[in-house]
């Protein structure tokens, strides 16, 4: 029997902190956060929420709220009778 902790059960912590937690935040947001928030941006109807100048944590931010706000849109549409 290991000792060793269950990654999958009890992940680190530290593995993964919020955006504002992350170091100076200046880094340029990646290729795969600029296509994502580019598709998000587009089916959201957000044009302006694409910034190809966001740094990692202002993408992340802004990623995380589009996707909050399309599951908003997807509960209601499944609320609507018909």
């Amino acid at each position: 029997m290991s000792l060793r902790k269950n990654p999958k059960l009890e992940p680190p912590s530290a593995s993964n902190p919020a955006p504002e937690e992350w170091g100076p935040g200046q880094e340029p947001m990646t290729g795969a956060q600029a296509s994502y928030l580019k598709t998000l941006s587009e089916q959201a109807n957000e044009a302006e929420a694409y910034d190809e100048t966001l740094t990692k944590a202002e993408a992340s931010r802004r990623i995380d709220a589009l996707k909050a706000k399309l599951a908003k849109e997807r509960r209601a549409g499944m609320e609507r009778p018909g």
